[in-house]
């Protein structure tokens, strides 16, 4: 069932009565007789607080099988009426207090609270926590909103040779078959910042140490991928980010030791968890990838250490300002790749993929500001989204453009000093900022943060005879979607041209604010205007880019030739763009791509551009050319490259994968079937366990490869992920019954585990079985409320968006949509999501219109 809503005025109301000191929490996650437990677990929480009003009434909030005991101040409390929606009532609270709860927990397989998993390979149990938004309370009876800090002493009782790592560091004590870990009391921190991970990990060990001391590093992955962790990168990236952290932050890192767990079924790419960051397994690579994949990995790495300072030490009062969370470590671990390790271009990877899902996510009519009003739990476990991490961080991005990075870095570190260990908001941040850069940034806030959508930004101009500009303006558009406002955005205008031997490069740059609709640059006169004007160059600001006609013809004739990966991002980024706007035809488009992606260099916009290529063909795209000329324009041109990429690089390895997510044809899907037999493997090739399942997933979903063949694959890979590359596997057969079982399975099955549902909904559609699926728009809408009814958002929401029709690009979907949309009764996190695919099916009507005419 869906988790008792919390809403921002009893959270409120509770945070101005109580203050909470220490939880001392025991668990057993025996079975009573050494052997994991099964099904629950044993959980007693005492946890001292004072309250502001003597003689008031409030609650603790606890999630599980149920409550034993509990007792106030020495007083038994009546438990007999325990419901999860209404936690434990607190009646008659003296100045100071106690509270004991006895209560039985329960092991989850959704991915959160303490999530059970059992290893296919060897039978063994692992347990890991995951708490954000509001989960503690499953594990242990609590205040779960993130104004009510306190520090927390684990006892935990587990298996003899299990690892157990939680916050602090733990001594441990062997009871015959059981151990008793007693962990030290932490620091100050929120409840759903608490973490406990638990089972047979595999373990490695190293150390950072710099001028301020030495932290203590700790990894683990399950045992049965053991053999496929790259500790070694890791510990390195990990040091390279506490290098740089300790650099600009100002204080050291505040938790001691700091552990990163690769964790199994996770719903997330990682968890901040102080001391004890949770990841998703999958980055334990167990076949090759391309460097863009582990340049993301180091990514999510950073952005989780830069959290143990903002979101950790310094904790937002309320989910209102879950924005600034994300967006500060997205931004911040962006910036420490691009000055501190290997991936110097990463700022060209954030314009060409956190920008993206921003400007995607902002053109949605569910699209708010940046700074949302969050009332309930529900709405910020929807707000997770491109707004929030990729809009904010280009926000913060522009914001340091404005007042430039060292008052920047100064204010972070004024900011972090005045707050730590409590909770701030972001106008304590902005005060700090201002003070350290001496501008007003009030006017800067409620631009940026209280409004939505794209300003849009380009070019106009006039030349003389040489060519040389008389008049240079950069024109604003108003915000869309929204109120039309216009921004102060400060940019910096490139002018590129020709270097005489091939190359477009960079032959002027200026900086100026843009304010109104339209700003001067009196400092461009008389200079040469070139082959390319980018009125965001260096991607300092957040908007929408347009280009003059003469720039347009050159991106689409040489973009290959323009030397700075960020530049020709930039300009990949702003066709793909105005393909989405229907002002590019969607045909147009795959040609650009089609002709452009081998002379690109950065692999990460290579796979970015293929992705959009295809989503043109099968979205944006007038049917009858998508089937007769675009796939097989895409197709050849990836042939054509796999012909002259390099053996065993990454440029392979893009190309193949790319065409394992095409509709191909039967000559392609023969080659593959080869492949996987060994025979006639490109040079170079290594056809591993990952890509044997990519290869096995698009035979079967051209109706090449039986359900036979499934089971074979799986009988050599019977690990988690094998089960469930077959699950997807299976919800690709081409025929209505295999369609049929995947729905049942992924829509009615409340007991599935997050990870095996998402994979299955992962295979339920495809580009060449729209055919198939068309009568299940109707059973959309018809299945979709109850789903969220039945299930926790974290479970609810891969079905709603998962499964949403967007295979069926026709008005009668639209239709469908607003008649379950004219019931208001509907949730309204509900609401916004359907919304969204509507708004996605309402975008590729228009394009496939514009891309027929």
């Amino acid at each position: 069932m869906a988790p008792p809503n919390l809403t921002r005025v009893d959270a409120e109301r509770r945070s101005a009565l109580l203050e909470v000191a220490e939880y001392t929490v025991e668990l057993d996650l025996t079975d009573g007789a050494g052997a994991p437990g099964e099904t629950s677990f044993a959980t007693r929480t005492a946890v001292r607080f004072t309250c502001r009003e003597p003689g008031a009434d409030s609650w603790i909030d606890f999630l599980g099988a149920g409550v034993e005991s509990a007792t106030l101040n020495g007083t038994p409390l009546d438990v007999s009426g325990y419901r999860e929606d209404d936690g434990i009532a607190l009646p008659g609270l003296a100045a100071d207090n106690e509270l004991t709860v006895v209560a039985t927990g329960c092991y989850m397989n959704t991915g959160e609270g303490l999530h059970r998993f059992v290893d296919p390979v060897d039978d063994a149990v692992y347990l890991y926590t995951q708490f954000e938004t509001a989960d503690a309370k499953r594990m242990f009876a609590c205040f779960d909103q993130p104004d009510l800090k306190a520090r927390y002493t684990l006892t935990v009782t587990a298996p003899a040779g299990w690892k157990v790592v939680s916050n602090a560091p733990a001594q441990v004590e062997q009871t015959g078959p059981a151990a008793v870990h007693r962990f030290a009391t932490t620091d100050v921190l929120s409840t759903y910042l608490v973490a406990l991970v638990a089972g047979p990990y595999a373990e490695w060990r190293d150390e950072h140490v710099d001028e301020t001391g030495t932290i203590p590093l700790g990894i683990y992955c399950r045992a049965s991928l053991a053999e496929h962790m790259d500790a070694e990168r890791l510990f390195t990236e990990t040091k390279q980010g506490f290098g740089f952290y300790h650099r600009n932050f100002g204080i050291r890192y505040p938790f001691g030791k700091y552990d990163q767990l690769f964790v199994p079924e996770f719903n997330a790419g990682a968890m901040e968890n102080a001391g004890a960051v949770t990841f998703l397994e999958d980055y334990v690579f167990r076949s090759r990838v391309t460097r863009s994949t582990y340049e993301r990995r180091a990514e999510t790495v950073l952005h989780e250490m830069a959290h143990m300072w903002f979101g950790d030490l310094v904790t937002m009062r309320w989910w209102d300002d879950l924005w600034l969370n994300e967006s500060f470590a997205t931004f911040a671990s962006v910036l420490c790749q691009a000055q501190a390790t290997e991936y110097t271009e990463a700022w060209t990877t954030f314009a060409n993929v956190e920008k993206s899902w921003a400007y995607r996510q902002d053109q949605l009519p569910s699209t708010h500001p940046v700074a949302a009003d969050i009332p309930d739990l529900q709405a910020v476990e929807v707000n997770f989204d491109g707004i929030t991490y990729a809009k904010g961080a280009s926000v913060l991005k522009q914001l340091v453009a404005y007042v430039g990075l060292e008052p920047f870095l100064a204010g972070l570190r004024a900011y972090f000093d005045a707050h730590k260990w409590g909770n701030a908001t972001f106008d304590d941040l902005l005060g700090a900022l201002e003070q350290a850069s001496g501008r007003d940034l009030s006017g800067w806030g409620a631009q940026w943060l209280r409004t939505t959508g794209l300003n849009m930004l380009r070019p106009s101009f006039d030349l003389d005879a040489a060519g040389a500009f008389t008049r240079f303006d950069v024109v604003q558009g108003g915000a869309r979607p929204g109120a039309g406002e216009l921004r102060t955005h400060r940019i910096a205008v490139g002018i590129y041209d020709d270097d005489g031997d091939g190359r477009i490069v960079r032959t002027h740059r200026v900086e100026v604010d843009v304010e109104g609709e339209r700003t001067a640059v009196p400092e461009l006169r008389g200079v040469s205007r070139g082959r390319l004007v980018l009125v965001n160059d260096d991607d300092l600001t957040y908007c929408a880019l347009r280009l003059d006609p003469g720039s347009l013809t050159t991106l689409i004739d040489r973009i290959g030739d323009i030397a700075e990966p960020l530049p020709r991002t930039l300009c990949w980024s702003s066709a793909w763009e105005m393909t989405r706007e229907a002002e590019l035809k969607a045909r147009d488009f795959t040609a650009l791509v089609a002709g452009g992606f081998g002379a690109e260099t950065e692999i990460g916009v290579v796979q970015r551009l293929l992705l959009q290529a295809q989503t043109a063909i099968m979205s944006y795209a007038d049917e009858q050319w998508a089937a007769e000329r675009g796939w097989p324009l895409l197709v050849d041109s990836l042939l054509f490259r796999l012909d002259t990429a390099p053996g065993g690089s990454d440029a392979q390895l893009t190309v193949v994968n790319s065409l394992t997510g095409s509709v191909l044809y039967t000559s392609v899907l023969d080659g593959m079937r080869n492949w996987l037999r060994g025979v006639d493997v490109p040079d170079g090739l290594t056809v591993d366990t990952d890509l044997r399942w990519r290869l096995l997933h698009a035979l079967v979903a051209h109706g090449a490869a039986s359900e036979t063949e499934i089971d074979e694959e799986l009988a050599a890979d019977p690990t988690s992920t094998g089960q469930r590359q077959a699950e997807r596997a299976r919800a690709l057969i081409p025929t209505a019954e295999a369609k049929e079982r995947a729905w049942q399975r992924a829509v009615h099955d409340d007991d599935l585990p997050n990870a095996v549902n998402e994979a299955i909904i992962s295979g339920f559609s495809h580009p060449a079985q729209r055919a198939l699926l068309a009568s299940y728009v109707e059973r959309y809408f018809a299945d979709v409320t109850g789903v969220w009814q039945r299930r926790t958002s974290e479970r609810a929401q891969p079905v709603v968006v998962g499964l949403f029709p967007s295979w069926a690009v026709d008005k009668a979907t639209v239709d469908a949509a607003d008649a379950w949309l004219a019931d208001a009764s509907h949730p309204p996190a509900l609401r916004r999501l359907v919304s969204e695919g509507r708004a996605g099916i309402v975008r590729a009507l228009a394009a496939r219109e514009f891309d027929r005419s």
